[in-house]
């Protein structure tokens, strides 16, 4: 996803035999069908990743890490709404999770035109991680289409300061999101907010 591997193709590829591998070992690990159902997200089969997504759940229906994965396809796929159901879900059964509970939480949020609850998700991850530059990036975006300016402007500031060589290009590039649209949506976000 973030092309840190000399061949980002290749990680992928590594990563789903790798899975497939657990899987076949034992087809009831929801941990196997859950990464899997990521990994299909990150080649962009959406149909795949959500159907994994629903198997890890069915077979671990307490797991939080299980329904995050879900709750990512779900959100990638254009289906903001489930997403949220699934991540609320998530946070209820961990609500000590990582950091990107929250971050996959305010970027479905923020998709379904929720600013207020993904402001306070995005919130909740610089709580424990002030520099995390997704969260930065999710609050400038999610400013921006509020029309707060000055504070889309800041929070600007700080993915700069996180990151001073950030691109907007770059990190759309990257974007999992299967309608373009919400990908044009938020860069136009962020180069509002004072972005290039």
């Amino acid at each position: 996803m973030f092309g840190a591997t000399k061949s980002p193709r290749e990680s992928l590829e590594k990563a789903i035999e790798l899975a497939q591998t657990v899987i076949a070992q034992d087809d009831n690990d929801p941990y196997g069908h859950a990464i899997l159902g990521w990994l299909s997200c990150l080649k962009r089969e959406y149909d795949k990743a959500i159907a994994e997504g629903e198997r890890a759940v069915a077979l671990n229906p307490s797991g939080s890490m299980v329904h995050v994965y879900y709750g990512q396809s779900l959100m990638y796929a254009g289906q903001p709404e489930e997403a949220i159901t699934v991540l609320r879900k998530a946070i209820r059964l961990n609500p000590f999770g990582p950091d990107w509970y929250y971050l996959t939480f305010g970027l479905s949020l923020r998709m379904a035109g929720k600013f207020e609850e993904a402001v306070s998700a995005f919130k909740k991850v610089l709580q424990s991680r002030p520099n995390n530059i997704f969260a930065h990036i999710g609050l400038a975006s999610t400013y921006s289409m509020m029309g707060c300016e000055q504070e889309a402007s800041a929070e600007a500031a700080e993915v700069l300061r996180t990151n001073p060589k950030f691109s907007v290009d770059s990190y759309s590039k990257r974007s999992l999101y299967k309608d373009q649209s919400e990908t044009d949506k938020v860069a136009n976000a962020l180069r509002k907010a004072g972005l290039k």
